[in-house]
Protein backbone atom coordinates (compact mmCIF):
# COMPACT_ATOMS: atom_id res chain seq x y z
CA UNK A 1 0.00 0.00 0.00
CA UNK A 2 1.28 3.43 -0.82
CA UNK A 3 0.05 6.77 0.38
CA UNK A 4 0.15 10.03 -1.52
CA UNK A 5 3.92 10.29 -0.99
CA UNK A 6 4.95 6.74 -1.78
CA UNK A 7 2.58 5.99 -4.67
CA UNK A 8 4.81 7.56 -7.37
CA UNK A 9 7.62 5.13 -6.59
CA UNK A 10 5.23 2.20 -6.52
CA UNK A 11 3.70 3.15 -9.82
CA UNK A 12 7.03 3.48 -11.57
CA UNK A 13 7.24 -0.29 -11.84
CA UNK A 14 10.16 -0.86 -9.43
CA UNK A 15 10.64 -2.17 -5.95
CA UNK A 16 13.20 0.48 -5.05
CA UNK A 17 11.06 1.80 -2.21
CA UNK A 18 10.25 -1.67 -0.83
CA UNK A 19 11.22 -2.41 2.72
CA UNK A 20 13.18 -5.71 2.97
CA UNK A 21 13.16 -7.93 6.05
CA UNK A 22 15.58 -6.84 8.76
CA UNK A 23 17.74 -9.95 8.36
CA UNK A 24 17.88 -9.86 4.54
CA UNK A 25 21.26 -9.31 2.86
CA UNK A 26 21.75 -6.06 1.00
CA UNK A 27 20.92 -6.27 -2.69
CA UNK A 28 20.22 -3.79 -5.49
CA UNK A 29 16.57 -3.06 -6.27
CA UNK A 30 15.00 -5.08 -9.06
CA UNK A 31 11.95 -4.54 -11.25
CA UNK A 32 9.08 -6.95 -10.55
CA UNK A 33 9.62 -10.15 -12.50
CA UNK A 34 13.30 -9.48 -13.26
CA UNK A 35 14.94 -11.21 -10.30
CA UNK A 36 17.11 -14.04 -11.69
CA UNK A 37 16.56 -16.07 -8.50
CA UNK A 38 12.86 -16.56 -9.32
CA UNK A 39 11.81 -20.01 -10.56
CA UNK A 40 11.08 -19.98 -14.28
CA UNK A 41 7.28 -20.34 -13.94
CA UNK A 42 7.16 -17.72 -11.20
CA UNK A 43 9.27 -15.42 -13.38
CA UNK A 44 6.81 -15.83 -16.25
CA UNK A 45 3.89 -14.96 -13.96
CA UNK A 46 5.66 -11.97 -12.43
CA UNK A 47 6.65 -10.60 -15.84
CA UNK A 48 2.95 -10.27 -16.64
CA UNK A 49 2.65 -7.66 -13.87
CA UNK A 50 5.74 -5.58 -14.72
CA UNK A 51 3.73 -2.62 -16.00
CA UNK A 52 5.48 0.54 -17.16
CA UNK A 53 2.68 2.98 -16.35
CA UNK A 54 0.95 3.93 -13.09
CA UNK A 55 -0.44 0.97 -11.16
CA UNK A 56 -1.79 -0.01 -7.76
CA UNK A 57 0.23 -2.44 -5.62
CA UNK A 58 -1.64 -5.50 -4.36
CA UNK A 59 1.15 -7.60 -2.87
CA UNK A 60 3.80 -10.20 -3.64
CA UNK A 61 3.64 -13.44 -5.61
CA UNK A 62 3.29 -16.75 -3.79
CA UNK A 63 4.91 -19.71 -5.53
CA UNK A 64 5.31 -23.22 -4.14
CA UNK A 65 4.18 -21.95 -0.74
CA UNK A 66 6.82 -19.21 -0.60
CA UNK A 67 6.25 -15.45 -0.78
CA UNK A 68 8.53 -13.86 -3.40
CA UNK A 69 8.69 -10.12 -2.58
CA UNK A 70 10.69 -9.31 -5.74
CA UNK A 71 7.65 -10.36 -7.79
CA UNK A 72 5.10 -7.62 -7.16
CA UNK A 73 1.46 -8.11 -8.24
CA UNK A 74 -0.23 -4.92 -9.44
CA UNK A 75 -3.24 -3.45 -11.30
CA UNK A 76 -2.71 -0.81 -14.03
CA UNK A 77 -4.50 2.37 -13.03
CA UNK A 78 -6.12 2.96 -16.45
CA UNK A 79 -7.69 -0.53 -16.29
CA UNK A 80 -9.67 0.19 -13.12
CA UNK A 81 -12.64 1.33 -15.20
CA UNK A 82 -12.85 -2.18 -16.73
CA UNK A 83 -14.65 -3.31 -13.58
CA UNK A 84 -13.71 -6.08 -11.18
CA UNK A 85 -14.68 -8.66 -8.58
CA UNK A 86 -13.42 -9.21 -5.04
CA UNK A 87 -14.76 -12.54 -3.79
CA UNK A 88 -14.14 -15.04 -1.01
CA UNK A 89 -15.62 -16.73 2.02
CA UNK A 90 -16.42 -14.81 5.19
CA UNK A 91 -13.29 -13.88 7.13
CA UNK A 92 -10.81 -14.26 4.27
CA UNK A 93 -10.00 -10.55 3.96
CA UNK A 94 -12.29 -9.17 1.23
CA UNK A 95 -13.04 -5.98 3.12
CA UNK A 96 -9.35 -5.30 3.73
CA UNK A 97 -8.66 -5.84 0.03
CA UNK A 98 -11.18 -3.23 -1.07
CA UNK A 99 -9.79 -0.94 1.63
CA UNK A 100 -6.30 -1.51 0.24
CA UNK A 101 -7.37 -0.67 -3.32
CA UNK A 102 -9.52 2.30 -2.26
CA UNK A 103 -6.60 3.85 -0.35
CA UNK A 104 -4.31 3.75 -3.37
CA UNK A 105 -7.00 5.08 -5.69
CA UNK A 106 -7.50 8.01 -3.34
CA UNK A 107 -3.75 8.60 -3.24
CA UNK A 108 -3.74 8.70 -7.04
CA UNK A 109 -6.46 11.38 -7.05
CA UNK A 110 -9.32 9.01 -7.99
CA UNK A 111 -12.61 9.43 -6.05
CA UNK A 112 -14.03 6.20 -4.60
CA UNK A 113 -17.53 5.09 -3.60
CA UNK A 114 -17.86 2.32 -1.01
CA UNK A 115 -21.18 0.69 -0.13
CA UNK A 116 -20.37 -0.44 3.40
CA UNK A 117 -23.08 -2.87 4.48
CA UNK A 118 -21.48 -4.03 7.73
CA UNK A 119 -20.12 -0.66 8.78
CA UNK A 120 -16.53 -1.85 9.20
CA UNK A 121 -14.82 0.32 6.55
CA UNK A 122 -15.24 3.68 8.27
CA UNK A 123 -11.71 3.29 9.64
CA UNK A 124 -10.35 4.25 6.22
CA UNK A 125 -10.62 7.85 7.39
CA UNK A 126 -8.19 7.29 10.29
CA UNK A 127 -4.49 6.31 10.35
CA UNK A 128 -3.83 2.63 10.94
CA UNK A 129 -2.07 1.16 13.95
CA UNK A 130 1.26 -0.62 13.72
CA UNK A 131 1.25 -4.04 15.37
CA UNK A 132 3.04 -7.35 14.99
CA UNK A 133 0.77 -8.56 12.19
CA UNK A 134 1.17 -5.37 10.16
CA UNK A 135 4.92 -5.36 10.75
CA UNK A 136 5.23 -8.98 9.68
CA UNK A 137 3.08 -8.59 6.58
CA UNK A 138 4.83 -5.42 5.36
CA UNK A 139 8.21 -7.13 5.75
CA UNK A 140 7.03 -10.24 3.85
CA UNK A 141 5.86 -8.27 0.81
CA UNK A 142 8.49 -5.49 0.93
CA UNK A 143 5.94 -2.78 1.72
CA UNK A 144 7.02 0.55 3.18
CA UNK A 145 4.05 0.89 5.52
CA UNK A 146 3.02 4.32 6.84
CA UNK A 147 -0.05 4.93 9.00
CA UNK A 148 -2.32 7.12 6.88
CA UNK A 149 -5.93 8.29 7.03
CA UNK A 150 -7.75 9.21 3.84
CA UNK A 151 -10.32 11.96 3.12
CA UNK A 152 -13.84 10.54 3.49
CA UNK A 153 -17.49 11.57 3.47
CA UNK A 154 -20.09 9.44 5.25
CA UNK A 155 -23.62 8.99 3.87
CA UNK A 156 -26.75 7.14 4.99
CA UNK A 157 -29.88 6.33 3.00
CA UNK A 158 -32.58 8.78 3.99
CA UNK A 159 -30.63 9.54 7.15
CA UNK A 160 -31.22 6.00 8.49
CA UNK A 161 -28.09 5.50 10.59
CA UNK A 162 -24.91 7.56 10.72
CA UNK A 163 -24.16 9.77 7.76
CA UNK A 164 -25.32 12.63 5.57
CA UNK A 165 -28.85 11.77 4.38
CA UNK A 166 -29.16 10.61 0.77
CA UNK A 167 -32.57 11.11 -0.85
CA UNK A 168 -34.07 11.02 -4.33
CA UNK A 169 -37.37 12.35 -5.61
CA UNK A 170 -39.96 9.95 -7.00
CA UNK A 171 -39.95 11.95 -10.23
CA UNK A 172 -36.23 11.46 -10.81
CA UNK A 173 -36.50 7.79 -9.91
CA UNK A 174 -38.93 7.34 -12.75
CA UNK A 175 -41.69 4.81 -13.52
CA UNK A 176 -39.50 2.10 -15.05
CA UNK A 177 -37.16 1.71 -12.09
CA UNK A 178 -39.95 2.13 -9.56
CA UNK A 179 -42.01 -0.53 -11.33
CA UNK A 180 -39.12 -2.97 -11.04
CA UNK A 181 -38.71 -2.53 -7.31
CA UNK A 182 -42.47 -2.64 -6.79
CA UNK A 183 -42.46 -5.90 -8.79
CA UNK A 184 -45.27 -4.74 -11.05
CA UNK A 185 -46.21 -6.70 -14.15
CA UNK A 186 -46.11 -5.21 -17.64
CA UNK A 187 -49.68 -3.88 -17.56
CA UNK A 188 -49.18 -2.30 -14.15
CA UNK A 189 -45.86 -0.80 -15.29
CA UNK A 190 -47.59 0.78 -18.28
CA UNK A 191 -50.23 2.26 -16.00
CA UNK A 192 -47.58 3.66 -13.68
CA UNK A 193 -45.92 5.21 -16.72
CA UNK A 194 -49.18 6.96 -17.58
CA UNK A 195 -49.45 8.25 -14.02
CA UNK A 196 -45.95 9.74 -14.20
CA UNK A 197 -46.69 11.25 -17.61
CA UNK A 198 -49.91 12.82 -16.34
CA UNK A 199 -48.16 14.30 -13.29
CA UNK A 200 -45.40 15.68 -15.50
CA UNK A 201 -47.81 17.32 -17.91
CA UNK A 202 -49.89 18.88 -15.11
CA UNK A 203 -46.96 20.20 -13.14
CA UNK A 204 -47.64 17.84 -10.23
CA UNK A 205 -44.21 17.26 -8.71
CA UNK A 206 -43.76 13.75 -7.34
CA UNK A 207 -41.25 14.40 -4.60
CA UNK A 208 -42.12 11.67 -2.12
CA UNK A 209 -44.35 8.61 -1.88
CA UNK A 210 -47.36 10.53 -0.57
CA UNK A 211 -47.31 12.60 -3.76
CA UNK A 212 -47.49 9.47 -5.90
CA UNK A 213 -50.22 8.02 -3.69
CA UNK A 214 -52.22 11.24 -3.98
CA UNK A 215 -52.04 11.25 -7.80
CA UNK A 216 -53.04 7.58 -8.05
CA UNK A 217 -55.96 8.18 -5.71
CA UNK A 218 -57.05 11.27 -7.65
CA UNK A 219 -56.96 9.50 -11.02
CA UNK A 220 -59.30 6.77 -9.73
CA UNK A 221 -61.69 9.22 -8.08
CA UNK A 222 -64.94 10.50 -9.63
CA UNK A 223 -63.29 13.85 -10.35
CA UNK A 224 -60.09 12.50 -11.88
CA UNK A 225 -60.88 9.22 -13.63
CA UNK A 226 -61.71 11.01 -16.88
CA UNK A 227 -58.26 12.61 -17.02
CA UNK A 228 -56.63 9.56 -18.64
CA UNK A 229 -59.59 8.43 -20.71
CA UNK A 230 -58.08 9.52 -24.01
CA UNK A 231 -54.82 7.64 -23.39
CA UNK A 232 -56.04 4.37 -21.93
CA UNK A 233 -57.29 5.19 -18.46
CA UNK A 234 -56.36 3.64 -15.12
CA UNK A 235 -58.43 0.73 -13.87
CA UNK A 236 -59.36 0.63 -10.16
CA UNK A 237 -57.87 -2.87 -9.92
CA UNK A 238 -54.47 -1.75 -11.25
CA UNK A 239 -54.53 1.35 -9.07
CA UNK A 240 -55.24 -0.89 -6.07
CA UNK A 241 -52.22 -3.07 -6.87
CA UNK A 242 -49.99 -0.01 -7.15
CA UNK A 243 -51.25 1.43 -3.87
CA UNK A 244 -50.78 -1.88 -2.06
CA UNK A 245 -47.27 -2.20 -3.47
CA UNK A 246 -46.46 1.30 -2.26
CA UNK A 247 -47.64 0.35 1.22
CA UNK A 248 -45.35 -2.70 1.27
CA UNK A 249 -42.56 -0.58 -0.17
CA UNK A 250 -42.90 1.94 2.67
CA UNK A 251 -42.92 -0.89 5.21
CA UNK A 252 -39.38 -1.77 4.06
CA UNK A 253 -38.20 1.71 5.03
CA UNK A 254 -38.29 3.30 1.59
CA UNK A 255 -40.35 6.34 2.54
CA UNK A 256 -37.41 8.17 4.14
CA UNK A 257 -35.32 7.71 1.02
CA UNK A 258 -37.73 9.64 -1.23
CA UNK A 259 -37.90 13.40 -0.86
CA UNK A 260 -35.85 16.56 -0.94
CA UNK A 261 -33.21 17.86 -0.93
CA UNK A 262 -32.26 15.33 -3.59
CA UNK A 263 -28.70 14.06 -3.52
CA UNK A 264 -26.49 15.31 -6.34
CA UNK A 265 -24.32 12.40 -7.49
CA UNK A 266 -21.68 14.90 -8.65
CA UNK A 267 -20.70 15.03 -4.97
CA UNK A 268 -19.10 11.60 -5.47
CA UNK A 269 -16.62 12.97 -8.03
CA UNK A 270 -14.84 15.39 -5.72
CA UNK A 271 -11.22 15.45 -4.63
CA UNK A 272 -9.79 16.71 -1.35
CA UNK A 273 -7.85 20.00 -1.13
CA UNK A 274 -4.58 18.02 -1.12
CA UNK A 275 -5.48 16.40 -4.46
CA UNK A 276 -6.39 12.98 -3.13
CA UNK A 277 -9.63 11.40 -4.25
CA UNK A 278 -12.51 11.71 -1.81
CA UNK A 279 -13.78 8.37 -0.49
CA UNK A 280 -17.58 8.38 -0.20
CA UNK A 281 -18.78 5.78 2.31
CA UNK A 282 -22.45 4.81 2.18
CA UNK A 283 -23.03 3.38 5.64
CA UNK A 284 -25.65 0.61 5.40
CA UNK A 285 -25.61 -1.39 8.67
CA UNK A 286 -28.97 0.13 9.65
CA UNK A 287 -30.58 -1.10 6.41
CA UNK A 288 -28.67 -4.31 5.69
CA UNK A 289 -31.87 -6.28 6.31
CA UNK A 290 -33.65 -4.22 3.61
CA UNK A 291 -31.97 -5.35 0.39
CA UNK A 292 -34.66 -3.77 -1.76
CA UNK A 293 -33.76 -0.35 -0.38
CA UNK A 294 -30.07 -1.03 -0.98
CA UNK A 295 -30.34 -2.36 -4.52
CA UNK A 296 -32.84 0.31 -5.59
CA UNK A 297 -30.56 3.11 -4.52
CA UNK A 298 -27.54 1.63 -6.30
CA UNK A 299 -29.44 1.34 -9.55
CA UNK A 300 -30.65 4.92 -9.31
CA UNK A 301 -27.17 6.14 -8.44
CA UNK A 302 -25.63 4.42 -11.45
CA UNK A 303 -28.36 5.62 -13.78
CA UNK A 304 -27.97 9.18 -12.52
CA UNK A 305 -24.21 9.12 -13.03
CA UNK A 306 -24.58 7.54 -16.45
CA UNK A 307 -26.93 10.29 -17.56
CA UNK A 308 -24.76 13.16 -16.36
CA UNK A 309 -21.22 12.04 -17.19
CA UNK A 310 -19.83 12.63 -20.69
CA UNK A 311 -18.18 9.93 -22.77
CA UNK A 312 -14.42 9.79 -22.11
CA UNK A 313 -13.34 6.49 -23.66
CA UNK A 314 -10.00 5.17 -22.41
CA UNK A 315 -8.58 7.63 -19.88
CA UNK A 316 -5.33 7.73 -17.90
CA UNK A 317 -7.31 7.02 -14.75
CA UNK A 318 -10.96 6.51 -13.80
CA UNK A 319 -13.20 9.40 -12.84
CA UNK A 320 -14.71 7.27 -10.10
CA UNK A 321 -14.48 3.68 -8.84
CA UNK A 322 -17.42 1.98 -7.10
CA UNK A 323 -17.13 -0.85 -4.60
CA UNK A 324 -20.39 -2.68 -3.91
CA UNK A 325 -19.85 -4.68 -0.72
CA UNK A 326 -22.22 -7.63 -0.18
CA UNK A 327 -23.11 -7.54 -3.88
CA UNK A 328 -25.53 -10.47 -3.54
CA UNK A 329 -27.98 -8.00 -1.99
CA UNK A 330 -28.07 -6.22 -5.32
CA UNK A 331 -29.04 -9.34 -7.25
CA UNK A 332 -31.10 -11.43 -4.82
CA UNK A 333 -34.75 -11.79 -5.85
CA UNK A 334 -34.26 -9.30 -8.68
CA UNK A 335 -36.52 -9.61 -11.71
CA UNK A 336 -35.04 -10.34 -15.12
CA UNK A 337 -35.85 -6.80 -16.23
CA UNK A 338 -33.98 -5.39 -13.26
CA UNK A 339 -30.95 -7.61 -13.95
CA UNK A 340 -31.01 -6.61 -17.60
CA UNK A 341 -30.95 -2.96 -16.58
CA UNK A 342 -27.98 -3.54 -14.28
CA UNK A 343 -26.13 -5.44 -17.01
CA UNK A 344 -26.71 -2.65 -19.49
CA UNK A 345 -25.59 -0.01 -17.03
CA UNK A 346 -22.39 -1.88 -16.13
CA UNK A 347 -21.61 -2.40 -19.79
CA UNK A 348 -22.09 1.23 -20.81
CA UNK A 349 -20.85 3.18 -17.80
CA UNK A 350 -17.25 2.09 -18.42
CA UNK A 351 -17.06 4.56 -21.31
CA UNK A 352 -17.97 7.30 -18.83
CA UNK A 353 -14.79 6.57 -16.86
CA UNK A 354 -16.53 4.77 -13.98
CA UNK A 355 -15.20 1.45 -12.71
CA UNK A 356 -17.32 -0.95 -10.66
CA UNK A 357 -16.03 -3.62 -8.27
CA UNK A 358 -18.50 -6.13 -6.87
CA UNK A 359 -17.56 -7.57 -3.48
CA UNK A 360 -19.25 -10.84 -2.52
CA UNK A 361 -18.65 -14.40 -1.33
CA UNK A 362 -18.61 -16.36 -4.58
CA UNK A 363 -18.64 -15.39 -8.26
CA UNK A 364 -21.95 -17.27 -8.49
CA UNK A 365 -23.55 -14.35 -6.60
CA UNK A 366 -23.06 -12.24 -9.75
CA UNK A 367 -25.12 -12.99 -12.91
CA UNK A 368 -23.02 -14.40 -15.73
CA UNK A 369 -23.75 -11.46 -18.05
CA UNK A 370 -22.34 -9.09 -15.44
CA UNK A 371 -19.49 -11.41 -14.43
CA UNK A 372 -18.30 -11.51 -18.04
CA UNK A 373 -17.59 -7.77 -17.84
CA UNK A 374 -15.40 -7.94 -14.72
CA UNK A 375 -11.84 -7.97 -16.06
CA UNK A 376 -10.03 -7.60 -12.71
CA UNK A 377 -10.38 -10.48 -10.26
CA UNK A 378 -9.21 -10.85 -6.66
CA UNK A 379 -10.41 -14.23 -5.39
CA UNK A 380 -9.88 -15.01 -1.72
CA UNK A 381 -10.23 -18.47 -0.18
CA UNK A 382 -13.35 -20.57 -0.78
CA UNK A 383 -14.70 -23.29 1.47
CA UNK A 384 -15.72 -26.72 0.19
CA UNK A 385 -17.56 -28.24 3.15
CA UNK A 386 -20.73 -29.22 1.29
CA UNK A 387 -21.62 -30.49 -2.21
CA UNK A 388 -22.89 -27.02 -3.07
CA UNK A 389 -19.58 -25.54 -1.92
CA UNK A 390 -17.67 -27.98 -4.10
CA UNK A 391 -19.84 -27.13 -7.08
CA UNK A 392 -19.22 -23.40 -6.49
CA UNK A 393 -15.48 -24.07 -6.23
CA UNK A 394 -15.36 -25.90 -9.56
CA UNK A 395 -17.43 -23.15 -11.20
CA UNK A 396 -15.07 -20.49 -9.85
CA UNK A 397 -11.99 -22.28 -11.18
CA UNK A 398 -13.51 -22.35 -14.68
CA UNK A 399 -13.76 -18.56 -14.70
CA UNK A 400 -9.96 -18.13 -14.49
CA UNK A 401 -7.48 -18.31 -17.38
CA UNK A 402 -5.27 -21.39 -17.70
CA UNK A 403 -2.83 -21.53 -14.83
CA UNK A 404 0.16 -23.59 -13.63
CA UNK A 405 -1.52 -23.67 -10.20
CA UNK A 406 -3.91 -26.37 -9.07
CA UNK A 407 -6.60 -23.78 -8.43
CA UNK A 408 -9.06 -26.11 -6.69
CA UNK A 409 -6.43 -26.97 -4.12
CA UNK A 410 -5.03 -23.45 -3.94
CA UNK A 411 -8.37 -21.70 -3.41
CA UNK A 412 -9.23 -23.90 -0.43
CA UNK A 413 -5.79 -23.46 1.14
CA UNK A 414 -5.30 -19.70 0.94
CA UNK A 415 -4.77 -17.93 4.26
CA UNK A 416 -6.38 -14.70 5.44
CA UNK A 417 -5.02 -11.81 3.40
CA UNK A 418 -4.07 -14.05 0.47
CA UNK A 419 -5.84 -14.23 -2.87
CA UNK A 420 -5.67 -15.48 -6.44
CA UNK A 421 -5.37 -12.50 -8.78
CA UNK A 422 -5.75 -11.87 -12.48
CA UNK A 423 -6.21 -8.39 -13.94
CA UNK A 424 -6.19 -6.69 -17.31
CA UNK A 425 -2.79 -5.61 -18.53
CA UNK A 426 -2.07 -2.19 -19.99
CA UNK A 427 -2.98 -3.67 -23.39
CA UNK A 428 -6.28 -5.05 -22.09
CA UNK A 429 -5.22 -8.71 -22.06
CA UNK A 430 -5.69 -10.91 -18.93
CA UNK A 431 -2.56 -11.31 -16.85
CA UNK A 432 -1.36 -14.73 -15.64
CA UNK A 433 -3.12 -16.09 -12.57
CA UNK A 434 -1.06 -15.16 -9.51
CA UNK A 435 -1.41 -16.38 -5.94
CA UNK A 436 -0.74 -13.24 -3.94
CA UNK A 437 0.06 -12.28 -0.37
CA UNK A 438 -1.66 -8.93 -0.08
CA UNK A 439 -0.32 -5.75 1.42
CA UNK A 440 -1.70 -4.32 4.65
CA UNK A 441 -4.00 -1.28 4.49
CA UNK A 442 -2.42 1.85 5.91
CA UNK A 443 -5.65 3.15 7.42
CA UNK A 444 -7.46 1.77 10.46
CA UNK A 445 -8.65 -1.80 9.87
CA UNK A 446 -11.98 -1.54 11.64
CA UNK A 447 -14.75 1.00 12.33
CA UNK A 448 -14.12 4.36 13.93
CA UNK A 449 -15.97 5.26 17.12
CA UNK A 450 -19.58 6.37 16.63
CA UNK A 451 -18.85 9.74 18.25
CA UNK A 452 -15.97 10.32 15.83
CA UNK A 453 -18.18 9.34 12.92
CA UNK A 454 -20.97 11.68 13.99
CA UNK A 455 -18.51 14.54 14.41
CA UNK A 456 -17.12 13.96 10.92
CA UNK A 457 -20.64 14.00 9.48
CA UNK A 458 -21.66 17.23 11.20
CA UNK A 459 -18.43 18.99 10.24
CA UNK A 460 -18.88 18.17 6.56
CA UNK A 461 -19.72 21.07 4.25
CA UNK A 462 -22.51 18.89 2.81
CA UNK A 463 -24.31 18.40 6.12
CA UNK A 464 -26.11 21.73 6.03
CA UNK A 465 -27.13 21.09 2.42
CA UNK A 466 -28.71 17.66 2.91
CA UNK A 467 -29.37 17.08 6.61
CA UNK A 468 -32.78 18.73 6.92
CA UNK A 469 -35.61 17.22 4.88
CA UNK A 470 -37.69 19.72 2.90
CA UNK A 471 -41.38 19.19 2.14
CA UNK A 472 -42.27 21.91 -0.33
CA UNK A 473 -45.53 22.18 -2.23
CA UNK A 474 -45.94 19.25 -4.58
CA UNK A 475 -48.65 16.95 -5.95
CA UNK A 476 -50.11 16.07 -2.54
CA UNK A 477 -50.54 19.69 -1.47
CA UNK A 478 -51.89 20.82 -4.85
CA UNK A 479 -54.49 18.07 -5.04
CA UNK A 480 -55.51 18.57 -1.42
CA UNK A 481 -55.92 22.31 -1.98
CA UNK A 482 -57.98 21.69 -5.11
CA UNK A 483 -60.39 19.43 -3.27
CA UNK A 484 -60.81 21.73 -0.28
CA UNK A 485 -61.51 24.65 -2.62
CA UNK A 486 -64.50 22.91 -4.16
CA UNK A 487 -63.23 20.32 -6.61
CA UNK A 488 -60.25 19.09 -8.48
CA UNK A 489 -58.65 21.29 -11.09
CA UNK A 490 -59.22 20.36 -14.67
CA UNK A 491 -56.48 19.60 -17.17
CA UNK A 492 -56.15 23.19 -18.40
CA UNK A 493 -55.97 24.61 -14.89
CA UNK A 494 -53.15 22.32 -13.73
CA UNK A 495 -51.18 22.38 -16.96
CA UNK A 496 -47.88 24.26 -16.54
CA UNK A 497 -47.06 27.10 -18.90
CA UNK A 498 -44.35 25.23 -20.75
CA UNK A 499 -46.88 22.53 -21.69
CA UNK A 500 -49.23 25.08 -23.28
CA UNK A 501 -47.58 24.98 -26.70
CA UNK A 502 -49.08 24.02 -30.05
CA UNK A 503 -46.79 20.98 -30.22
CA UNK A 504 -47.87 19.35 -26.96
CA UNK A 505 -51.14 17.75 -28.18
CA UNK A 506 -49.40 16.29 -31.21
CA UNK A 507 -46.56 14.74 -29.21
CA UNK A 508 -48.57 13.38 -26.27
CA UNK A 509 -49.19 9.91 -27.76
CA UNK A 510 -45.47 9.47 -28.46
CA UNK A 511 -44.62 10.28 -24.87
CA UNK A 512 -47.09 7.70 -23.62
CA UNK A 513 -45.75 5.10 -26.02
CA UNK A 514 -42.17 5.61 -24.89
CA UNK A 515 -43.14 5.41 -21.22
CA UNK A 516 -44.72 2.01 -21.75
CA UNK A 517 -41.88 0.70 -23.90
CA UNK A 518 -43.02 1.44 -27.44
CA UNK A 519 -40.98 0.40 -30.45
CA UNK A 520 -40.65 4.09 -31.31
CA UNK A 521 -38.42 4.61 -28.27
CA UNK A 522 -35.04 4.42 -30.00
CA UNK A 523 -35.87 6.78 -32.82
CA UNK A 524 -37.54 9.33 -30.57
CA UNK A 525 -34.65 9.19 -28.08
CA UNK A 526 -32.42 10.77 -30.72
CA UNK A 527 -34.57 13.92 -30.67
CA UNK A 528 -32.55 15.42 -27.83
CA UNK A 529 -33.16 18.94 -29.11
CA UNK A 530 -36.80 18.78 -28.01
CA UNK A 531 -38.47 18.48 -24.62
CA UNK A 532 -39.86 15.09 -25.66
CA UNK A 533 -36.41 13.87 -26.71
CA UNK A 534 -34.91 14.84 -23.37
CA UNK A 535 -37.61 12.98 -21.46
CA UNK A 536 -37.02 9.82 -23.49
CA UNK A 537 -33.27 9.99 -23.00
CA UNK A 538 -33.80 10.29 -19.25
CA UNK A 539 -36.16 7.35 -19.18
CA UNK A 540 -33.60 4.98 -20.73
CA UNK A 541 -32.72 3.72 -17.24
CA UNK A 542 -36.04 4.62 -15.65
CA UNK A 543 -34.90 7.99 -14.37
CA UNK A 544 -35.69 11.63 -15.14
CA UNK A 545 -33.34 14.53 -14.57
CA UNK A 546 -34.93 17.87 -13.71
CA UNK A 547 -32.63 19.66 -11.31
CA UNK A 548 -29.73 20.34 -13.71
Amino acid sequence: MSDSETVPSATAGTAAESLPPANAPASPPRAPGSAPALPQQALEIASGYAFTGPALDLGALIWDGTCLPDAQIRIPLPMLNRHGLVAGATGTGKTKTLQLIAEQLSAQGVPVFLADVKGDVSGISAPGEMNDRVRSRSAEVHQRWTATGFPAEFYALGGIGHGIPVRATVTSFGPVLLSKVLQLNQTQEQSLGLIFHYADQKGLDLLDLKDLRAVVTFLTSDEGKAELTNIGGLSPATAGVILRSLTAFEAQGMADFFGEPEFDTAELLRTAPDGRGLISLLELPAVQDRPQLFSTFLMWLLADLFHDLPEVGDADKPKLVFFFDEAHLLFNDASKAFLDAITQTVRLIRSKGVGIFFVTQTPRDVPSDVLAQLGNRVQHALRAFTPDDQKALKATVKTFPNSPYDLEELLTGLGTGEAVVTVLSEKGAPTPVAATRLRAPESLMGPVEATVLDEAVRSSQLYARYAQAVDRESAYEKLTAARTSGGAKGPDEMKPKEAETPRAPKEDPSVVQQVVGSGMFKSLARSVGTQIGREITRSLFGTARRRR
